[in-house]
C-alpha cells in the first residue's frame, strides 16, 4: 500500500488496521515482566539505581497502555469517526514510543555511563530483541513502527558516538539499515493486510449481493456439482418444490431430495429433470398439482456441474389457455367456432373410413327482425339460449359449434345408414325449434337448415359446408323451419350459379349490360314526361337473364354500384338527346346509398352531358329507408340540394310508408303495382289508393302509378285523377332508346292523341301497338 493511500483508506479499513494494534495483550504483559526483570538484573550486576527507575518506568508505561486497551475494548467501534480512530492510533503510538524510548535510553546509559560489558551487552540484546516484535505487533500503524524504531535505535547510536570509539561509532551506523529493514517489513505486512482486507471486503459485498439476488429473485435456483449434489439452493426453489431448510438438503443428491421430500412430483417429471441434469434436455415445462406450472432451464458448468433455474409460469400458462380458448371458442355462446369446429370434426372422423357422417347448418329464421325490433341484447341472449339447447342435446356421436351470426352447425358421426342419420338430424332440428324465454319475452324460433350426409373419409370442412349451405339455401326458399338434405343436383346448380357470377362480373367489367327504357305517360296519353332506365343482360349462351336474377346476385357480390354507375352514365347521355323537359329515372340500391361518393359521381355525369339536374330522377325503394334511415336521408338531402329529383319507388309495400312522405326529401311517389291489380273489383284497394293519392297531393308530391296493364285500369285512374304519370304495358313495355324517340314523336301527333282519348273504346292505333312496331 502506498503511503498516499493510507490517507485515503476507507474508514472501515482504517479501523481494522488500528484494531490490530490493540490485539494480543499477552505479549505486552510478558514484555513488561521481561523488561522489569532485565532492569533488576542489571541493577544487581552494576548496583546502578538508574535501572530501578527504568523498571518503574516500564511498569508505568505498560499500565498506561493497558488502561488504553481497556477503554478501547469498551468502545462501540461501529460509531467511531475517522478522527476518533486517529486519536486511538495516537494514544497507542504514545505508549509504544514510551516503551521503545526506555529501551533505547537504558542501552545508551549502559554504553556511555556504566561502560560495563555485561550491562552493555544485555541492554543492547534486550533492545534489539524487542525491536523484532515491532513488525509483528505494530504493522497496522506506520507511525508506531517509525517512533519505536527511532526510540530504540537513536539513544544507542548517540551513546556510541559520544564514547569517542571510532569502531563503536561506525558499528552503530549499522542500526540504520536495520531500522529501515524493520520499517519495510512492517510496510509489507501492512500492504498484505490491506489487500486481504480489501479482497475480503469485496468478497463480503459480492457474497451479500449474491445472497440478496438468490433471496429476492423470483426464480428458483439450484446449483449442483458433477455428482448431482446440491451446492446452492435459494428460498424460492425450496418453496416451489416444498423442500426442507437449506442445511437439510445441502450436499445431498438432488433427485433423492425431490423423490423423498418434494410434494406433487411424479416419476415422469423426475425423469425429465434427470435429463436436464445430464444435458440431454435444456428446457422443460412441467405441471405439478394445484395447477402449478414450473418452467426449467439448465446450464452446464465447466467443472461438470449444472445450474437449474426455474420459474412459476402458471399465470402465463393460464393466460395462454384463455387466449387459446378465445381463439377456438365463440365468446357469446361458448361453442367451438368454425375453425376449431373443423379441427374437432376432422379429429372425430379420422380413421372412420366409409362410415357415414352428417353435417347440418341451422339458421335462425327471421333473426334480423328480432335484432331490429327487440334489440341486439335480446338477439344475443336468444343465440345463447339456442346454444345452450344444442349443448343439452349433446351425445357421444355429436359435435356442435357456431359458424357466424345466427348460424349453428351440428356433426353426427358413427352411422352406416343415411336415413338413420337424417332422422337424428331432423330430431335435433325439431328439438331446437320452439319457444324461448329471453329477457321476459317469449320468442318462437324456427330453424331453416341444410344437411349433407357423406362418408367420413371424404370430410373437408370447406367442401361439406358448401354443400350444407346449398341445401340451406333451398330450405330458406321454403322457409317456416324447413330442413333440406343436400342432393347432387344442388351441387350442379351451385357450379352453374358460380359460373353465372363469373360471367356477370365479366359482363360488368366489359360493359356487357345494356339499358332499356319504359316511358311514363301522362294519364291521357298526350305525352311522355319521363322514362325509367332498366338494365338488361343478354348472356351469350343463356340469352336474356332477368334482372330479378342478376341484380340480387350483383348485390351479393358487391357489384351493384358498378351497374348503377354504368346505368346513370348511359341514361344521362341518352336523356341529353331527348326533347326537353323529358326526364330519365334511375333506381338506386342500398349499397349505392352507403357511400356519399355517389353524389359526386352524379354531379360529374350531369356536367359531362350538360344535363339539367331536374331531368334526372333517382328512385329509392322503401326498404332502403328501413335499413339505414339516417344515412340514406343525409345523402338524399345532398342530391336534393343539387336539384336532382327524388322519387320513392314501390311505395306501399313496406312498413310505416306514410311517415316517409313527410320526413324524407321526396318529389315523386311511385305507387306499387300491387294497388292497381284487381282495383276494379276490390273496393278496399280503391279507397286505400284514394287516401294515398290525397295525402301525397296535400304534401305537394307528384304521383306515378306503376304496373298499369289494362285500359280498364287506365280509365279508372283517369276517372279518379289518381296519377300525374302512368307507367305500364298499357302504354309501352321497356324498349330501346331508339324506340323512345319514336314514341315521343308519335305521342305528340294528333293521331296519337285521338287514340289515347278513346281509351277503352278500342282504338286501333293504341300506344301499345305503336310500341310493338
Amino acid at each position: 500500500m502506498k503511503e498516499t493511500e493510507a490517507k485515503t483508506l476507507s474508514t472501515d479499513v482504517y479501523l481494522s488496521f488500528v484494531t490490530s494494534l490493540f490485539g494480543n495483550r499477552g505479549t505486552l504483559v510478558t514484555g513488561m515482566v521481561v523488561h522489569v526483570a532485565w532492569c533488576l538484573l542489571v541493577y544487581s550486576s552494576t548496583g546502578s539505581v538508574f535501572y530501578i527507575f527504568m523498571a518503574i518506568g516500564f511498569f508505568g508505561v505498560n499500565a498506561y497502555r493497558m488502561i488504553g486497551f481497556h477503554r478501547f475494548d469498551r468502545m462501540d467501534k461501529r460509531s467511531l469517526t475517522r478522527e476518533q480512530i486517529a486519536g486511538l492510533e495516537t494514544q497507542y503510538v504514545v505508549g509504544a514510543a514510551g516503551t521503545a524510548l526506555l529501551l533505547g535510553i537504558s542501552s545508551g546509559y549502559a554504553l556511555l555511563v556504566l561502560q560495563d560489558t555485561f550491562a552493555a551487552f544485555t541492554c543492547i540484546a534486550m533492545t534489539l530483541g524487542s525491536m523484532m516484535s515491532i513488525v509483528g505487533r505494530n504493522y497496522g500503524s506506520r507511525h508506531a513502527v517509525d517512533v519505536q524504531t527511532i526510540g530504540s535505535c537513536a539513544p544507542i547510536m548517540i551513546a556510541c558516538v559520544l564514547t569517542g570509539d571510532l569502531h563503536l561509532a561506525l558499528m552503530s551506523l549499522l542500526l540504520v539499515p536495520f531500522g529501515l529493514t524493520t520499517r519495510s517489513m512492517a510496510k509489507g505486512v501492512r500492504d498484505f493486510l490491506y489487500e486481504n482486507v480489501t479482497a475480503s471486503r469485496e468478497m463480503t459485498i459480492i457474497a451479500g449481493r449474491f445472497d440478496t439476488a438468490l433471496t429476492t429473485v423470483a426464480h428458483g435456483l439450484v446449483m449442483l456439482d458433477a455428482e448431482g449434489r446440491i451446492e446452492v439452493i435459494n428460498r424460492q426453489a425450496q418453496d416451489f418444490l416444498r423442500l426442507g431448510a437449506t442445511e437439510e438438503v445441502k450436499d445431498r443428491d438432488f433427485l433423492s431430495v425431490l423423490r423423498e421430500g418434494a410434494a406433487n412430483i411424479s416419476g415422469a417429471i423426475l425423469q425429465q429433470i434427470a435429463r436436464l441434469m445430464d444435458g440431454t434436455l435444456s428446457r422443460g415445462l412441467f405441471r405439478f398439482d394445484n395447477d402449478l406450472y414450473l418452467e426449467f432451464s439448465a446450464s452446464r458448468r465447466s467443472d461438470g456441474g449444472v445450474v437449474l433455474v426455474f420459474e412459476d409460469v402458471s399465470a402465463r400458462v393460464a393466460a395462454e389457455e384463455k387466449i387459446l380458448h378465445m381463439v377456438q371458442f365463440d365468446a357469446l355462446t361458448g361453442l367451438p367456432n368454425r375453425g376449431h369446429f373443423g379441427e374437432l370434426a376432422a379429429e372425430k372422423l379420422s380413421g372412420r373410413g366409409e362410415e357415414l357422417a352428417a353435417l347440418a347448418v341451422f339458421n335462425v329464421d327471421g333473426f334480423k327482425h328480432v335484432n331490429d325490433v327487440r334489440g341486439h341484447v335480446v338477439g344475443d341472449r336468444l343465440l345463447s339460449a339456442i346454444a345452450a339447447k344444442l349443448s343439452s342435446l349433446k351425445a357421444d356421436n355429436m359435435l356442435t359449434g357456431r359458424l357466424v351470426g345466427d348460424e349453428f352447425v351440428v356433426l353426427l358421426f358413427g352411422g352406416n345408414c343415411s336415413l338413420d342419420l337424417e332422422r337424428q338430424i331432423r330430431q335435433i332440428h325439431s328439438q331446437v325449434q320452439g319457444d324461448y324465454h329471453v329477457e321476459g319475452l317469449q320468442l318462437t324460433v324456427s330453424m331453416n337448415s341444410g344437411c349433407v350426409i357423406l362418408p367420413s373419409q371424404d370430410f373437408g370442412m370447406e367442401n361439406w359446408q358448401i354443400k350444407a349451405d346449398l341445401a340451406l339455401n333451398h330450405a330458406k326458399s321454403a322457409g317456416h323451419g324447413t330442413l333440406t338434405v343436400f342432393r347432387e343436383e344442388m351441387d350442379a346448380k351451385y357450379i352453374e350459379d358460380q359460373k353465372l357470377r363469373a360471367d356477370l362480373r365479366q359482363a360488368i367489367d366489359h360493359h356487357g349490360l345494356h339499358v332499356v327504357y319504359q316511358p311514363m305517360y301522362r294519364p291521357d296519353g298526350s305525352g311522355i314526361d319521363c322514362c325509367e332506365a332498366l338494365v338488361r343482360w343478354r348472356h351469350p349462351e343463356r340469352g336474356m337473364v332477368g334482372p330479378n336474377i342478376f341484380i340480387p346476385m350483383a348485390e351479393d357480390m358487391g357489384l351493384v354500384s358498378h351497374i348503377t354507375h354504368q346505368v346513370i352514365d348511359q341514361a344521362c347521355r341518352d336523356c341529353a338527346a331527348w326533347p326537353e323537359p323529358m326526364a330519365v329515372s334511375v333506381n338506386l340500391s342500398i349499397q349505392d346509398l352507403r357511400n356519399g361518393d355517389i353524389v359526386g359521381y352524379v354531379a360529374d355525369v350531369l356536367k359531362r352531358y350538360s344535363l339539367e339536374p331536374a331531368r334526372l330522377h333517382l328512385e329509392v325503394t322503401e326498404s332502403c329507408f328501413m335499413d339505414e334511415p339516417v344515412a340514406v336521408s343525409a345523402i338524399l338531402n345532398r342530391f336534393r340540394a343539387t336539384g336532382v329529383t327524388i322519387a320513392i319507388d314501390d311505395f306501399g309495400t313496406g312498413f310505416s310508408s306514410l311517415s316517409y312522405l313527410d320526413t324524407l326529401p321526396l318529389d315523386i311517389v311511385k305507387i306499387d303495382r300491387a294497388f292497381i291489380r284487381n282495383i276494379g273489383e276490390d273496393q278496399r284497394k280503391l279507397k286505400l289508393l284514394r287516401g294515398i293519392v290525397h295525402l301525397s297531393r296535400e304534401l305537394g308530391l307528384k304521383i306515378v302509378v306503376e304496373g298499369v296493364e289494362t285500359k280498364e285500369q287506365l280509365a279508372l285512374i283517369n276517372r279518379h285523377r289518381f296519377a300525374d304519370l302512368v307507367q305500364g304495358y298499357v302504354f309501352s313495355m321497356p324498349v330501346s332508346v331508339d324506340k323512345i324517340i319514336e314514341l315521343a314523336a308519335d305521342s305528340s301527333s294528333s293521331a296519337k292523341l285521338s287514340s289515347i282519348r278513346r281509351g277503352a273504346k278500342g282504338a286501333q292505333n293504341s300506344p301499345l301497338r305503336a310500341a310493338a312496331r
